[in-house]
C-alpha cells in the first residue's frame, strides 16, 4: 500500500513537473506572437474563443492561459470584455488533455520521453526546442502511467471499490473535485485519474461526473490566487472565470440525472463518457455565455465597479487618407510620437519605483507596455516609408528622418526601461538591498532622467530652444552624477558598506538610466536640426 502511495505521488509529481515546463516552454516560444494573437483575439468574440481553444492546447494548461489573459487586461492591451472570449475558449481547449489519456497515450510516454531526450541532446535550434517540448509531454503522460500503476491494487480494496463503484452523494464529489483540483491547481490530474480509473473499472460514471463539475470550478483558484496581486480589470476576468464555471456546474448538477444518460448513450467506455463529460461541461459554459457577453461583461463590471482605460496597442493617429498631403501625414506621426514617449515616461516610472518595491505583476505590465511601443515604433516607420515614396521638399524630408530616428530612440528607452525592472527583480530575488546612499544617489538620477524624458516628450510636440538648452544641461549634470555616484558606491565597496551582489546590479541601471538620458539628448539635437512650422 505505501509502494501504492509514494508511486502515485511520484505520478503527480511528474505530471505537474511536465505541465509546468510545457507550459513555460511554450509561453517563452510564443510570446514573440503575442501580438498577432491579440489582434485576432480582439477581433470579434468568437475570435477569441478561437485563441483560447489554441493557446491552450499550445500551453496544455487553461490555468497558464488564464493567468496570461489577465495579465494582458491588467496591462490594459486587451478590454475585459474580449478576455472573456479567450478564457471561454481556454475551456474548451483544456479537455484536449483528458481525450488524450482515454486515447492511452500513457501507454507511448516512453517513446516521447526517449525521442525527447535524444532530439534535445543531439540536435540543435528549432529541433532542440521540439526535442525540449516531447520531453516535458512524455513526463506528464508518464506521470498519469505511474498513476495508472499506483492504482492497480485498488482493485483488491473493497472500502475503495464500494465507495467509488456505489453511487455516492453528488456534491461529496463536487467538494473533492474543487479542494482536490485547488490544491494541485491543475484540472487535468483529477480528471486524468478519474479516466484510469474508469479504464480499470474502479469508478463509475456517477461517482465521477460530480468530481468533475468539481474540478471544473476548481481550476478557477489559480485565476483567484493571481487577482489578489492585480488590478482593477484582472479582478473582473478572475471572477468572470468563476462564475462561467459555477453556472456550467449549477446547470449540470440540476439536470444531473439527464447528463448522465445523454453520456452513457454516447459510449459505454466509462472513460470515454469522462472525457465526453469534461467536454460536454465546458461547451454548455460557452454555448450559454458566448452570445451574451456584452450584458455578463457590464453585470460583473457593476459587481466589481471602477474605469480603467485599455492600452491600444495599434496606432490611433496614423490615417491612411493623410497619405496624400505629406504634411498632414506627418502630423499624424507626430501625435503618434507624442503618444509613444507617453508610454516610454510610464515605463521608466514603473521601472524605477520597482527598484524601491519589487511587485511582479508590476514588471509584467512593464513587459506589455514594450509590446507596445515596439509595434508602435514598426507602424510609424512602415507609416514614414509610406510618406517617402512621394514627392517631400527639403524640410519635410528633414522632418521625416528626425521623425524615424524619434521612433528608434524612444523604442530603446523602452527597452532600457526593461532592462531596469529585470534588474530590479534580481535585486529582489537575490536580496541585494541598496545602502540609503546609493538609494538616495539612484533617486537623484531617475528623477533627473524622468525631467529630461518629459521635457523630450515636450520638444516633438513643439521646438523650443530654451528647453533643448535644459536638455543638453541636464543631460551634462546626469553624466556628471552617475560618474560621482559609481565612485561613491567603489569607496562603499571597499569599505564593505555595501552587500556584494547590489554592486552589478547599481551600477547597471545607473548605466541604462544613463543610456536613457542620452537618448533623450539626441531628441533634443533633432529637434533642434529641424526648421519651426
Amino acid at each position: 500500500m505505501m509502494h501504492s502511495i509514494f508511486l502515485f505521488l511520484a505520478g503527480i509529481a511528474l505530471f505537474l513537473l511536465g505541465m509546468l515546463k510545457l507550459s513555460s516552454q511554450m509561453q517563452s516560444v510564443f510570446s514573440s506572437r503575442i501580438r498577432e494573437y491579440i489582434r485576432f483575439s480582439v477581433k470579434k468574440p468568437f475570435y477569441g474563443l478561437i485563441t483560447g481553444l489554441f493557446t491552450t492546447i499550445i500551453f496544455q494548461s487553461s490555468s497558464a492561459t488564464t493567468l496570461l489573459t489577465m495579465g494582458l487586461v491588467s496591462a490594459g492591451l486587451i478590454s475585459f470584455y474580449h478576455s472573456l472570449g479567450i478564457i471561454l475558449g481556454s475551456d474548451i481547449g483544456t479537455t484536449l488533455t483528458i481525450q488524450l489519456v482515454v486515447w492511452k497515450v500513457t501507454d507511448a510516454s516512453p517513446l516521447f520521453l526517449f525521442g525527447g531526450i535524444i532530439l534535445y541532446f543531439a540536435a540543435k535550434g528549432r529541433l532542440k526546442v521540439i526535442g525540449e517540448a516531447l520531453l516535458y509531454f512524455g513526463t506528464i503522460f508518464y506521470g498519469l502511467s505511474l498513476i495508472g500503476e499506483a492504482a492497480v491494487p485498488l482493485k483488491n480494496s473493497p472500502l475503495f471499490t464500494q465507495y467509488f463503484l456505489n453511487t455516492q452523494n453528488p456534491f461529496m464529489g463536487l467538494i473533492i473535485g474543487i479542494v482536490f483540483t485547488s490544491i494541485v491547481q491543475a484540472s487535468a490530474i483529477p480528471i486524468g485519474v478519474l479516466v484510469i480509473l474508469g479504464q480499470q473499472g474502479l469508478v463509475s460514471i456517477d461517482n465521477a461526473i460530480p468530481i468533475v463539475i468539481g474540478a471544473n470550478i476548481g481550476t478557477t483558484a489559480t485565476a483567484i490566487i493571481g487577482s489578489i496581486a492585480s488590478d482593477l480589470n484582472g479582478k473582473r476576468t478572475a471572477l468572470a472565470h468563476f462564475l462561467f464555471k459555477c453556472a456550467g456546474a449549477i446547470i449540470c448538477l440540476v439536470l444531473l440525472p439527464l447528463f448522465l444518460s445523454i453520456l452513457k448513450a454516447l459510449s459505454s467506455s466509462i472513460a470515454q463518457q469522462i472525457a465526453f463529460g469534461h467536454f460536454l461541461i465546458n461547451f454548455i459554459i460557452v454555448f450559454l455565455f458566448i452570445f451574451i457577453l456584452t450584458p455578463f461583461s457590464n453585470l460583473v463590471s457593476k459587481i466589481i465597479p471602477g474605469d480603467q482605460k485599455v492600452l491600444t496597442l495599434w496606432p490611433e493617429f496614423l490615417d491612411a487618407k493623410s497619405l496624400v498631403n505629406p504634411n498632414d501625414a506627418l502630423v499624424c506621426v507626430k501625435n503618434e510620437l507624442s503618444r509613444e514617449i507617453m508610454l516610454a515616461q510610464k515605463m521608466l516610472k514603473e521601472s524605477l519605483d520597482l527598484a524601491y518595491e519589487y511587485k511582479e505583476n508590476r514588471q509584467r505590465n512593464i513587459m506589455y507596455m514594450e509590446l507596445v511601443v515596439d509595434n508602435l515604433q514598426a507602424e510609424i516607420t512602415r507609416y514614414l516609408w509610406s510618406i517617402s515614396c512621394g514627392e517631400l521638399s527639403q524640410p519635410l524630408t528633414k522632418r521625416l528622418f528626425a521623425f524615424s530616428s524619434f521612433a528608434y530612440d524612444i523604442e530603446r528607452m523602452g527597452d532600457r526601461s526593461v532592462n531596469l525592472a529585470e534588474l530590479a527583480e534580481q535585486k529582489y530575488k537575490r536580496k541585494a538591498h541598496f545602502t540609503e546612499a546609493a538609494k538616495e544617489e539612484l533617486r537623484d538620477i531617475g528623477t533627473l532622467v524622468m525631467e529630461n524624458l518629459s521635457d523630450a516628450a515636450l520638444l516633438i510636440e513643439r521646438k523650443d530652444l530654451a528647453r533643448i538648452r535644459v536638455v543638453f544641461e541636464r543631460e551634462r549634470r546626469v553624466d556628471v552624477k552617475i560618474k560621482n555616484a559609481i565612485e561613491k558606491h567603489l569607496e562603499r565597496f571597499y569599505k564593505k558598506l555595501c552587500v556584494a551582489e547590489a554592486g552589478p546590479i547599481y551600477v547597471d541601471m545607473l548605466v541604462n538610466l544613463e543610456r536613457i538620458s542620452d537618448h533623450c539628448r539626441l531628441i533634443a539635437e533633432l529637434v533642434n536640426g529641424i526648421d519651426e512650422e
